[in-house]
């Protein structure tokens, strides 16, 4: 199975929706990273954005962006993944409760607190009656999503999809994560608390999208597969993982001319991307990217176009650089992506 990126957009902290690839590693301001957003008026229908929530504007403005740049009226299909969904409106539904006692609740703070929602209503706007699917499965998320949208064009060639990895952070959902020791403040610090680990990784959101198809012209880069597993009983478990996905589609790692990594930040789960890095690809570019997007449990999309950007442009932005080995020709990515030691993602790109 493989596939073209055709089309691509992200709204994250780094501000990269007007497609803009330099990154610029910056010291944080806040306790979690938060989405540099566009002006949604000149996106969106102004009559409809009051009615919208925020992750919902976020993921209609970078999909319809992500249309508008190949000028496709309708997808075949909209596939998303999202881990915790509407979660904003899911708070004020919640706090509605409480304050009016199960009396009287306005409708559509509920309405718009289920995670297919941000899916639903691109398809409204669309007026797309086609495929819609959302994928709810931790931080196999978007890595679901992705497999789907593999799946459906290797039976449908002709098809081209939509497929997007959304996910919000709130004030609140932020406190009860790091009371949970999974999320740390990072304000007024710099990316360089990466080097000098402490538990608890950076928070964050992200909206990002694709148009997918089986047509090589004009594209950003080819996913040539994706994997996941689930709770290796040691590193070398996922070391076979790693050079079994490899295998399956050809390479060996001496092949892969960079390494995207999930670095977060967190001295207890960075240190399985030091044992990867070191064991499997010690020789390679390694990259890292979450402190540029933040940690979130759809993340993986972000990476993806990052990767795309990278083998498009054939470049390595000093900001992605973790462990710089030598400058080279881009022709396979590998993004490599973990959960607390428990949930890990493979995807592999290519160059066109």
């Amino acid at each position: 199975m493989k596939a073209y990126i055709n089309s691509l957009c992200a709204i994250s902290p780094a501000n990269t929706f007007a497609g803009d690839f330099s990154l610029v590693a910056e010291n944080y301001p806040n306790d979690y990273l938060t989405c540099v957003e566009p002006d949604y008026k000149e996106i969106i229908n102004p009559n409809l954005i009051r009615r919208m929530g925020r992750v919902i504007k976020m993921g209609v403005a970078a999909s319809l962006k992500c249309l508008k740049d190949i000028e496709l009226a309708n997808p075949d299909a909209i596939i998303t993944g999202t881990s915790l969904g509407c979660i904003e409106d899911t708070e004020k539904f919640l706090n509605q409760i409480v304050i009016n006692k199960e009396q009287f609740l306005a409708p559509t703070s509920f309405i718009q607190s289920t995670h297919n929602t941000i899916a639903g209503q691109i398809a409204l706007l669309l007026k797309c009656n086609s495929y819609n699917y959302a994928y709810v499965h931790r931080s196999f998320s978007f890595e679901n999503a992705l497999l789907d949208t593999l799946m459906m064009l290797t039976e449908q060639p002709n098809h081209k999809i939509l497929l997007g990895g959304v996910d919000e952070i709130t004030q609140v959902s932020y406190t009860i994560m790091q009371r949970l020791g999974i999320y740390k403040s990072v304000k007024d610090t710099s990316p360089e608390l990466f080097r000098n680990k402490s538990e608890g990784s950076i928070a964050g959101e992200g909206s990002t999208f694709f148009v997918m198809s089986n047509t090589a012209d004009k594209a950003f880069a080819c996913v040539h597969g994706v994997k996941t597993f689930y709770k290796p009983t040691d590193d070398i478990e996922t070391q076979n993982n790693l050079l079994s996905f490899l295998s399956e589609h050809g390479l060996s790692e001496q092949d892969v001319d960079a390494v995207i990594m999930g670095y977060s930040g967190d001295s207890r789960y960075d240190c399985v991307y030091d044992s990867m890095t070191e064991a499997v690809f010690p020789l390679t570019n390694i990259l890292y990217y979450k402190h540029l997007s933040g940690d979130y449990f759809t993340s993986s999309a972000f990476a993806m176009w990052a990767g795309a950007q990278l083998l498009k442009t054939q470049s390595l932005p000093e900001a992605m650089h973790y462990r710089f080995v030598a400058a080279k020709p881009l022709k396979n990515i590998l993004i490599y992506n973990q959960y607390k030691n428990s949930e890990h993602s493979l995807i592999l790109l290519s160059a066109c």
